[in-house]
């Protein structure tokens, strides 16, 4: 009853406009690619950092707009070129004047670029002003089960509760540093084998464009290059984000600074320019790994959990390592845009080749098991090597980009995207996909129906059609062929995977509508043959922005095959924006047959905390959270509640919760200064 109080609370309060957030419109992008696999924290986490530090139009780099992933390779030299002639820009509504944004893009962009003062050359910074204009952000956040979980009881090592610490210094997009500590809840704390206090330390410097030096890093970081055949730690988003994006190749070195253990590099990672046309990066790196180790010693499997609660999950931290070197060699031949700042001249094209080396070395040894036979070609060994190109060309109206990729047994990877902008409202895209069976690398993550950048033969056609600023309709179909054998598919097996997606903008009114629709195949129960497995999805969204912020959303899914399952649930968001308090509350109802049936559902909450849990069985879900700004310190609470009406009992095993409701509080602080 309280939390209802609080959601009518909302509704009657003063009037006052509700401000757009660009965490809602991007997690909406996220959770419209149905991607529960997906390290979203760290892509949250990235624009996050952006968002804090806006891109200066006046100042900027094409490999800082390259952060961004809603950008099309095409937008990205749009906005190079517009700046170029018609800088230095005096408001971010002048990219109204820059025809290939639409409206959605130009408005989630304003969250991460500004127009600033104009400063023709990057200088090295003095300290006078890096005392003067360096920001410290100090965070620290928690969360709260009001629950005993079954090994808060009996089998974990640490206390129930979840936090982390966090300091950062920035200083003009040139300088950053910081320390991130993370404890998840059941890990022990100053005690058992985590004797420094925290479970996980991130910690990070970096520089950016001084001189010929245009990116440098040392301690935790990531790397991505090309389409991500050889290496992408940072992130991927998806089907739909690559229509959006159209396929656009990206080389970006950055500060690790998640609270995530896996997926980073552990050492030192550099970017020169050799010439206006020439730049070398190189990286090296040794980090521990947590794996399960066979009787012999060597690793059996990567565990990327990050999980160190009960005393079988320490055993396997940090057991094994990993080196890994690397070499990125980037050519783009004088064609105007060489250049990655503002101070050349422009031509309506861009060229770009890069020559990619990655090698990587295991101690011990990676040896999985394979006496499942879709295990065949999984990567084993201690020294593996991968070697790429990536390429591609831009105009006004075209856009090629690709990778090709092989290992140390010549296994071929290769990617190609090519998009065209038939008209000012309509563009397609095509991308074509072929993984070898035998083709292996440990840092690849790509395009793709599968879960790896193996075994895969696929087409991919998508298209936009946006005829006013004010509408737009998104589309593609994608198809897969397996030729090996897949877990839970004991033979070649296909996929099809197709996707609609619609947008209406009515003055402060938002109107979604989405509908995917895909076929996967899979063994039958006794493995006698292979079945279809038919799953349809969809949502209906409304949005508005004005006095109060309103959402409200309906979700559906229908699965077909051998087990027939249904699920939907129907949310409500409120949002209230007041000077220095922020509110927002969010009810949702579900019922779903079963766990494959689940729905997901984004809920705001604390920064840097991101959640897109998943929903099954019958219930409701209901929330509050509050912020407050009080000058230099911002104070925010959460507490999330979830009752389900169809059991007694939540979860299993060490997660079990004797009882049908879980409430969860988040707590958090960060000053500035």
């Amino acid at each position: 009853m309280k939390y209802l109080v609080l959601i009518l609370f909302c509704l009657v309060a003063a009037p006052v406009a509700a401000q757009s957030d660009w965490r809602q419109t991007v997690q909406d992008w996220i959770m419209n690619e149905d991607l529960d696999g997906t390290d979203v924290e760290q892509t949250m986490e990235e624009l996050e950092a952006v968002a804090e530090h806006p891109i200066n139009l006046n100042q900027m780099t094409r490999d800082q707009l390259e952060q961004l992933p809603f950008l099309s390779a095409r937008q990205v030299e749009d906005i190079m070129a517009y700046v170029y002639r018609y800088g230095p820009v005096r408001s971010v509504n002048e990219l109204t004047m820059v025809t290939s944004i639409d409206y959605h893009t130009r408005e989630l962009l304003k969250h991460f670029v500004e127009a600033g003062e104009e400063v023709p050359k990057k200088v090295w910074p003095t300290l006078e002003n890096v005392k003067k204009f360096g920001k410290h952000n100090i965070m620290l956040s928690g969360k709260i089960p009001c629950y005993e979980r079954k090994g808060d009881k009996d089998g974990y090592l640490g206390y129930p509760y979840r936090h982390d610490l966090r300091y950062q210094f920035t200083y003009n997009n040139q300088i950053k540093f910081g320390l991130t500590a993370a404890q998840d809840a059941g890990e022990p704390f100053f005690s058992n084998d985590n004797k420094l206090g925290y479970d996980h330390y991130n910690y990070y410097f970096q520089l950016r464009d001084i001189g010929r030096l245009e990116e440098f890093n040392v301690g935790m970081y990531r790397v991505q290059m090309g389409m991500g055949l050889v290496m992408n730690t940072g992130f991927y988003l998806g089907k739909l984000a690559s229509l959006q994006s159209m396929g656009r190749s990206s080389h970006v070195l950055t500060a690790h600074a998640s609270r995530s253990s896996q997926n980073y590099l552990r050492g030192a990672a550099a970017t020169v320019r050799l010439a206006d046309s020439w730049h070398l990066t190189a990286f090296a790196s040794y980090r521990p790994l947590d794996a399960t180790l066979n009787s012999d010693g060597t690793a059996r499997t990567i565990v990327t959990d990050g999980y160190h609660r009960t005393p079988t999950e320490m055993g396997k931290k940090n057991n094994t390592h990993l080196t890994d070197l690397g070499l990125r060699l980037s050519l783009t031949p004088s064609s105007g845009s060489t250049r990655r700042d503002l101070s050349s001249s422009f031509s309506s094209s861009l060229t770009y080749f890069n020559l990619n080396l990655v090698y990587s070395h295991f101690n011990p040894s990676l040896f999985p098991q394979k006496s499942s036979d879709y295990r065949r070609y999984a990567q084993e060994g201690k020294n593996f090597c991968n070697a790429s190109l990536d390429y591609g060309y831009t105009n006004a109206a075209i856009s090629f980009s690709g990778e090709t990729a092989v290992n140390a047994d010549g296994a071929l990877a290769t990617l190609n995207v090519f998009s065209w902008r038939a008209t000012e409202q309509v563009t397609l895209m095509a991308l074509h996909r072929y993984y070898d069976k035998r083709y292996t690398a440990f840092h690849a993550q790509s395009f793709g129906e599968g879960s790896s950048t193996q075994n895969e033969h696929g087409l991919y056609v998508g298209s936009t059609w946006t005829p006013s600023r004010k509408f737009s309709l998104q589309g593609y179909v994608d198809y897969a062929h397996f030729p090996w054998k897949r877990y839970r598919v004991s033979d070649s097996s296909d996929a099809l995977d197709a996707l609609l997606f619609a947008r209406v903008y009515i003055n402060r009114c938002n109107f979604e509508g989405r509908y995917r629709f895909r076929i996967r195949q899979q063994d039958n129960d006794d493995k006698t043959f292979i079945q279809n497995r038919y799953e349809h999805r969809s949502r209906l969204l409304f949005r508005y922005t004005g006095l109060i912020g309103l959402q409200t959303q309906v979700d559906g899914t229908i699965l077909s095959g051998q087990v027939n399952s249904r699920g939907i649930m129907v949310s409500q968001q409120f949002d209230w924006n007041y000077r220095w308090l922020q509110l927002h509350a969010n009810v949702g109802w579900f019922r779903s047959d079963d766990y494959d049936s689940r729905l997901y559902q984004y809920e705001r909450s604390v920064r840097y905390d991101f959640s897109f849990p998943a929903y099954y069985g019958h219930g409701i879900r209901y929330a509050f959270m509050a912020s407050a700004k009080l000058r230099r310190l911002t104070l925010s609470a959460k507490v999330g509640v979830t009752d389900y009406f169809d059991r007694a009992v939540i979860s299993s095993s060490y997660q079990q919760i004797d009882g049908s409701s879980q409430t969860d509080i988040s707590l958090q602080a960060a000053y500035k200064f």
